[in-house]
């Protein structure tokens, strides 16, 4: 009987999910993950830039306090790179577009980087937190709209520059929830590696920086005792599968939209979207 699975699946629900995951919730994150996969495969972003305003909001409706709702969503953003930077680094080696003597000389400083990221972002306020996030967004919006474009003027420097470069690049995407290419790719062009080796590379690069970010901010959220239940450090684990799921369906959807619109519109569409959500996540914080 159609009707009565309807409620049982339903007090199944309710009894194993509702304590973690309240209906109202559930719609809110399901939205946000098939959302993240449309805009990620339409656009080729990581989940970070979209995924944080939103994950604020629906924290904050929730009743968490700015001061976590923001580090929360950070942390979960990149937890959920951790997972998809694993398929798009598949791809990439797969057309043999990663130039894995780079990843590796890379790799350290990431992973310092972005352990050193963390660190700060578990101590300095939500609201500086907060502007340097919408900052970093705002900036990228601006790069787009202006159609810059970084000179190849250089080759790669030595391991030295580049660990450098990578606890530069490690710090910056923890901090911003970055999968790191907004910062890996236009670095790799200016030092004259060819586009499509710079995002190849950038995908595996993605995958220490999640790693990093994911370990340290478990760990600097692990001594929190007022985080909601199904916290995992500052990771909220049921916003991290529900977006999983969603985002895994309707990625292909954007990627196939992506390729019947032209570059430019996709720009400026992405760029007014980012200028959107940092107006609406300084709103979400400080209007009141």
């Amino acid at each position: 009987n159609p009707f009565r699975m309807h409620r049982r699946l339903n007090a199944i629900y309710r009894s194993a999910l509702m304590h973690f995951v309240p209906l109202n919730e559930l719609l809110m994150t399901l939205a946000l993950g098939a959302g993240l996969g449309f805009f990620g495969g339409l656009f080729g972003i990581g989940g970070g830039m979209l995924m944080v305003p939103f994950m604020t909001i629906i924290l904050s409706h929730r009743g968490v306090e700015a001061s976590m709702a923001v580090k929360m969503a950070i942390a979960t953003s990149m937890a959920t790179i951790l997972f998809t930077s694993l398929s798009s680094l598949r791809a990439h080696h797969a057309h043999q577009a990663v130039l894995w003597p780079v990843v590796r000389q890379l790799t350290p400083g990431i992973l310092l980087g972005t352990m050193l990221g963390t660190q700060l972002a578990a101590h300095i306020s939500s609201r500086s937190l907060s502007i340097f996030f919408v900052g970093f967004m705002l900036l990228l919006a601006l790069q787009m709209i202006a159609n810059l474009r970084p000179m190849p003027s250089r080759r790669l420097p030595g391991w030295g520059g580049l660990s450098l470069a990578g606890s530069f690049i490690g710090a910056i995407a923890s901090l911003a929830a970055l999968g790191g290419g907004a910062l890996t790719v236009p670095y790799l062009i200016w030092c004259n590696v060819p586009p499509h080796r710079a995002i190849g590379t950038s995908a595996a690069v993605g995958l220490p920086i999640a790693v990093g970010g994911t370990i340290g901010y478990i760990w600097n959220g692990w001594a929190h005792a007022d985080l909601p239940a199904g916290s995992f450090g500052f990771v909220y684990l049921p916003a991290l599968c529900i977006i999983l799921l969603a985002s895994v369906l309707a990625a292909p959807l954007g990627a196939r939209l992506a390729h019947r619109l032209p570059i430019k519109v996709l720009k400026r569409v992405f760029a007014g979207l980012l200028l959107v959500l940092s107006a609406k996540m300084l709103w979400s914080l400080y209007g009141t």
